[in-house]
Formats: structure tokens, C-alpha cells, sequence
């Protein structure tokens, strides 16, 4: 008889949203709600596939948030899983050890959540005999800047032995340093599979033994996109190891980028947008899809795009309306100008304009200086709360100024044509 189990990490429950779907009512209700609806989700698959276990390696909760509605839910999941015989085991991340709940929740005696001192605890038996014991350790502290896994003992003897770790593993560019861990120092500890947490993408980092890192189950916003997944694992009687993902999203954020180049009018274009978001539809598991839809390319709808872009919102999302379970969050646009059949040279003195502008003074220091200057004026006005939505630091700040530059010139040149247009008319 297997031994099997759920493993998942980083639900963050209500965690703050700062994504742009905030915009739309609607859609803020169905993502504020979603990393709740989602654990119910994963309670109702444990309970479905009659699993031994749900391992959750940490961050069950999203920093020092005090809402003990939170903590209330999440202790009538666990009575859930307490009613079907499934045991619970947790560690604390990073998040979980800034919460004041953390420390004030009783749960049900079905839920083991592990201290800092690495004890293994038994949690099952297979067909054969052979236990299957469970190896965790939480954080204590919002920082753990250096590895726990000297913490943790050895295997146990004649045993399935299981270790939970949070950890950015040896680092990754998006997530500060906690509880740092290579993967060969995993694989010569000796376990027989480490349910990870922490970083929010998923992966198996190894099939023999398997390290696996489940990623968060429900994206909250465009920088979490994609297909959110939880582990089910299943452990036989001969020891091999069996993973399946099972997708568990209320939504899931996506981006898409349509090519404009070559589409020269309004009905194209939005027949190519729909093409994209039907495709999604069709790639993303998830019950609804929240797109940030980019369009890019040389097209002669470069110019009227950035003109209408209040008919452009309303007419894209009327079409994801019509996609089904699909929603706008924003358009970008990174679309140029394009000269149309025979009229380059008709351009004359506007396309050396364009090229003046491009070459030389978008990368003129006086001209970026007079850009800082400006947004100065504008950060003085705002709250400082707000004042990071414009860039947290010099680099993106430079960004946030090229990218306005270069947006504001490729608008000149087609406003200019089209003025001389209506003057020959």
C-alpha cells in the first residue's frame, strides 16, 4: 500500500495585491479571494485522493498581517482534513515568522508544525512495513541568511525519509537569500525527497531522489504568470517516487505580445489580438486568465493605436469577454511607425527628423537631464507611498525615462504627417 501526499508552499493567504486588475472591480474581487478559494481547493484534492498527508513548506501566511479571520480559515481547513484522517505537516518561512498569528493559533492535533530543532517525526507506514518519516525546520526569524540544513538529522534508518526546507537554494535573482542550500548538498544528505519552498515558480531540481520546489498555486499578479500547480505524491511499496501536477487556479496571469507587423487596419488588429487570447485561453490551466497584452511591430496603426487607447481597452476587453473566463488587466503598446507602400521617400524631411531624434537627441545627455528634471517635479507632487510605482532605485528609473522617451518621439512623426495629410486635403 503507497503512502501518499500533497506537498504545495507559498500560498500567501490575503496576501495585499498590488496588481493593475485592482483597476476593474470585478476582476479585484475575484483575485483578492483567489489564494483562499485555492486552499480550499487543495483541502478538497487531499480529501478527494484520500492522501496520507498535506505538506505545506511554508509561508502559509503573507508577513505581519494580524487578521485572525485568516488564522480562523485556515484552522477550519485543517479540521477538514482532520475529519478524513489526513495528517497536516508544516514549516514556517520567512513570511510565516513576521505573523503575529503564527504564534497564537492553536490547530487541530492532525497538524504537526515543526520547531527549529530538525526532529524527524513518523507520519506513515507503507504496504510493506517500511516507515515514512517527515524532517522539518521553521524559520525563527524573517531572515535566515545562512543554510539550515546542518539542522536537520540524518536519515532515519530502514525508512522513506522526507525533509521540508524553505530556501532560494543556491540564490535566484528574484528572491532575497534565505536559507540558502545547493542541490548537491540536498542530494548527500541522504533523503529520499525534499518538499521545498519559497521560490514561487516551479521545479524539479531532481527525479533521483526528487527535489522539488511547487511554486506558488495561485499567481497574484502579472509578475507571477502562468499555470499554478500543486505536487501530488505517491511512494511505493519499492521506494520510486511518482509526481503529478494538479492545477488548482481561480486565475492566472499571463502576458501576450501580438506581432502588428504587417497589419495595416483596425479589424486585423483586433482579429490578431483575438487569435492570442484564444490561444491563451486554450495553453493557461486555470479557471479565468488575467492577460497584460502588449502590442508590438511597425505597423500604420502605430499612431491612431496610441491615439484611441480608450477604444482600444474597451474594444480588446469586449473581445476577452467574448473569449470566455479571459480578462484584460492593461494594454502596452511598443508599436512604430511604418511607412506605408511608396511613401518613404515621400516622407523626405520627416523621415530625417525621425532619424535625428532617434540617433542623437534621445541619447544626448542635456536630454535626459531635462527628462530628470521633469519627473523630479512630478515625484515632488506625489504621496511617497506611491512614489516606487515611477521606480525603486536609479536603474529603473533610467528605464521608466527610456522608455517615455522613445514612446513620446515615435509619436511625432506620424502626428506630423497626419497634420500635413489634412493641410493637402
Amino acid at each position: 500500500m503507497p503512502f501518499r501526499f500533497l506537498h504545495t508552499a507559498d500560498l500567501h493567504l490575503d496576501s495585499p495585491i498590488a496588481s493593475l486588475a485592482l483597476r476593474n472591480g470585478d476582476l479585484a474581487d475575484l483575485v483578492r479571494g483567489a489564494s483562499r478559494r485555492v486552499f480550499e481547493r487543495i483541502v478538497d484534492l487531499a480529501i478527494t485522493e484520500e492522501v496520507d498527508a498535506l505538506l505545506v513548506a511554508g509561508d502559509l501566511y503573507d508577513g505581519g498581517q494580524t487578521s485572525m479571520a485568516t488564522a480562523l480559515f485556515l484552522a477550519a481547513q485543517m479540521r477538514r482534513l482532520e475529519a478524513a484522517g489526513i495528517r497536516a505537516f508544516i514549516i514556517r518561512g520567512n513570511h510565516d515568522a513576521q505573523s503575529q498569528i503564527t504564534r497564537e493559533l492553536t490547530f487541530p492535533p492532525n497538524v504537526h508544525v515543526f520547531d527549529g530543532r530538525g526532529r524527524p517525526v513518523r507520519a506513515g507506514t507503507l504496504g510493506n512495513g517500511r516507515e515514512v518519516h517527515m524532517h522539518g525546520i521553521s524559520f525563527g526569524q524573517p531572515h535566515a541568511p545562512t543554510s539550515l540544513l546542518p539542522g536537520y538529522k540524518p536519515p532515519v534508518a530502514d525508512a522513506v525519509n522526507i525533509g521540508m526546507l524553505h530556501t532560494s537554494l543556491a540564490g535566484s535573482s528574484r528572491h532575497d537569500n534565505y536559507a540558502p542550500a545547493g542541490v548537491a548538498d540536498l542530494l548527500a544528505h541522504g533523503f529520499d525527497y525534499w518538499a521545498l519552498g519559497h521560490i514561487h515558480q516551479r521545479a524539479v531540481h531532481s527525479q533521483h531522489p526528487p527535489i522539488v520546489m511547487p511554486g506558488i498555486p495561485q499567481g497574484r499578479d502579472i509578475n507571477e504568470a502562468g499555470s499554478k500547480s500543486v505536487t501530488l505524491v505517491t511512494v511505493g511499496d519499492d521506494g520510486a517516487f511518482g509526481l503529478e501536477e494538479h492545477f488548482l487556479a481561480v486565475a492566472a496571469f499571463q502576458r501576450l505580445s501580438v506581432d502588428l507587423a504587417g497589419i495595416e487596419d483596425w479589424a486585423s488588429m483586433l482579429g490578431a489580438v483575438r487569435t492570442a487570447l484564444e490561444q491563451a485561453r486554450q495553453e493557461v490551466s486555470a479557471d479565468q486568465i488575467v492577460c497584460r497584452v502588449a502590442l508590438c511591430g511597425a505597423t500604420p496603426l502605430a499612431w491612431r493605436l496610441r491615439r484611441d487607447r480608450d477604444l482600444l481597452a474597451a474594444e480588446l476587453q469586449a473581445i476577452a469577454e467574448g473569449v470566455g473566463a479571459c480578462w484584460i488587466e492593461t494594454v502596452e503598446l511598443e508599436v512604430r511607425p511604418a511607412a506605408q507602400a511608396g511613401r518613404q521617400d515621400d516622407l523626405g524631411a520627416l523621415a530625417e527628423l525621425a532619424a535625428i531624434m532617434e540617433q542623437d537627441v534621445l541619447a544626448s545627455h542635456a536630454y535626459r537631464a531635462e527628462l530628470r528634471e521633469t519627473l523630479s517635479a512630478l515625484m515632488s507632487q506625489l504621496p511617497r507611498e506611491v512614489r516606487d510605482l515611477l521606480g525603486t532605485d536609479e536603474a529603473e528609473e533610467d528605464a521608466l525615462l527610456s522608455e517615455a522617451a522613445l514612446r513620446g518621439a515615435s509619436e511625432v512623426v506620424p502626428r506630423l504627417d497626419a497634420e500635413r495629410e489634412g493641410d493637402r486635403g
